[in-house]
């Protein structure tokens, strides 16, 4: 299948004010980034018992879109289904910016970047799943540059070992992430199936964010596209959050189901603020929903209610890494199991924590950094193909 690759021409008024507007977000994050350095994060609200906050939400986030985005290219990569060759580039492009959003959040959240470097490198600790990430992070970057090199030299048989590659080593990102939370951690996040369930959500996320970008770009730039190839992505998209929806009904159901476990089961699902982004924004908004479009057949044949769809995916996913990270650290840890604490100097019961307005500015530089990039790379880069077209046997 010969295909036509191209870069677009960046002359217009539009291009040139969204490059500004990310840079001037870029600006922003380093400026506010500084601030917080200078006088401590204490300014952001976090403490002791809540160190992560919002840009820590966000790196889960992105690194489940930069996991969840290699999907796509994995379907031409990997499984050769040469109809959706005009989007491996640009998946795999945006998969390399989104681990690149996700180091950045945890680079910003640090107190001491001057040793971000020097902790999981220079003592390496592989019991420790804070010193194996970043070696599965740095490791996923070069193979997503390999990976770009191989589609655009046309190397058929560099890109489907390459492809592969990249495929397996996203799921251990994502499963190590997930791992980090998952194993021991904390009361609400200790959970087997958190690693599966990360992924689940990332191929979900990553699959609904390239729909919108490919639909979205196809359309700006007036380049064709079969609606058909967005229909067959809508449908897989549905079956993701079937999946996601399985684990997330067994990780609540075996809290429930575990005397130990009841108490904290009750504050995740009723417990406050975070409750609401669960059933609202995550069950409701992120899967009901998108589940009754997607399998509606009219709906589901629609590409703008599969846009809509990807659209409340995306949001639901945020949630989910928000209600998992926030309530695991406000809920108190048991420190001492069957002892009732009378006295501490350490704050007991319930935390709180709410978004400073600090930390969205950092999180908006992040977004204007990879936004840049992304913009950059449309400009100067052959990434979007002429056109995207169902093949047709003869």
């Amino acid at each position: 299948m010969d295909i036509k690759f191209e870069s677009i021409e960046g002359n217009s008024f539009e291009y040139r004010l969204m490059m500004i507007v990310f840079a001037a977000f870029a600006v922003v994050g380093m400026i506010s980034t500084l601030w917080i350095i200078e006088k401590g994060l204490w300014v952001t609200g976090m403490t002791n018992r809540v160190p992560w906050g919002l840009q820590i939400v966000m790196a889960v986030y992105y690194i489940g879109l930069s996991a969840g985005s290699l999907v796509i290219s994995g379907l031409y990569g990997v499984f050769g289904k040469v109809e959706y060759k005009p989007f491996a580039r640009i998946a795999v492009y945006i998969a390399m910016l989104f681990l690149i959003a996700g180091l950045l959040s945890i680079l910003t959240d640090q107190g001491r970047m001057d040793r971000v470097f020097v902790q999981p490198f220079v003592y390496f600790n592989l019991q420790s799943m804070f010193s194996i990430n970043p070696i599965l992070y740095i490791g996923h970057i070069l193979i997503c540059i390999v990976y770009l090199w191989a589609l655009f030299t046309e190397r058929r048989t560099l890109t489907k070992v390459i492809a592969t590659l990249a495929f397996g080593w996203a799921f251990c990102v994502h499963s190590g992430t997930g791992a980090i939370f998952g194993f021991g951690a904390r009361m609400l996040y200790e959970s087997p199936l958190l690693p599966a369930s990360f992924v689940a959500a990332a191929m979900a996320s990553g699959t609904a964010l390239m729909i919108i970008m490919i639909v979205g770009l196809f359309k700006i730039t007036k380049r064709h596209l079969d609606d058909e190839l967005i229909i067959w992505l809508g449908r897989f998209l549905a079956i993701c959050i079937l999946v996601v929806v399985y684990f997330m009904f067994v990780e609540n159901a075996y809290r429930a189901y575990v005397v130990e476990l009841r108490q904290a089961a009750v504050y995740y699902l009723f417990g406050g603020v975070h409750s609401i982004l669960f059933w609202f924004g995550l069950i409701f908004v992120g899967c009901i929903i998108p589940m009754t479009i997607l399998f509606n057949k009219k709906k589901g044949k629609s590409i703008r209610w599969i846009v809509l769809a990807s659209s409340l995916v995306i949001f639901g996913v945020l949630c989910e890494r928000y209600v998992i990270v926030i309530p695991g650290l406000t809920h108190p840890p048991e420190m001492f199991p069957g002892m009732e604490i009378i006295h501490s100097v350490v704050e007991e019961g319930i935390a709180t924590y709410y978004i400073s307005f600090l930390e969205m500015l950092q999180a908006l530089g992040v977004f204007g950094v990879i936004g840049f990039m992304f913009g950059w790379g449309l400009k100067y880069m052959k990434l979007l193909p002429t056109e995207a077209r169902i093949i047709k046997e003869p």
